[in-house]
């Protein structure tokens, strides 16, 4: 086993701890601000989750075509979070 290979199982299994949890919470807390927190964090954690896997794909697409969908994948949590962070914060 390669040390990327132990480093994306680890990471694997952090997000799914972190989405089942965040899912069990979105159940109990379903409405208002704390499920709308809720669910900006389970999107960016999935977002967060297909840019750090690209790389399964590496065998088939370019090095560079892949480090631009990860820069992509990644600025679109970024930005989902700050905009509804900003949307919740507002009401």
């Amino acid at each position: 086993m390669t040390a990327q290979t132990i480093i994306l199982i680890f990471t694997l299994v952090i997000y799914l701890i972190i989405i089942f949890v965040f899912n069990k919470a979105r159940v109990k807390y379903a409405g208002g601000k704390v499920g709308k927190v809720i669910n900006l964090i389970l999107i960016t954690v999935c977002l967060l989750f297909v840019a750090d896997y690209v790389v399964i794909f590496d065998p088939v697409v370019d090095v560079d075509v892949l480090e631009i969908i990860r820069a992509l994948f990644r600025t679109a949590a970024l930005s989902f979070l700050a905009y509804g962070g900003a949307k919740v914060a507002d009401s």
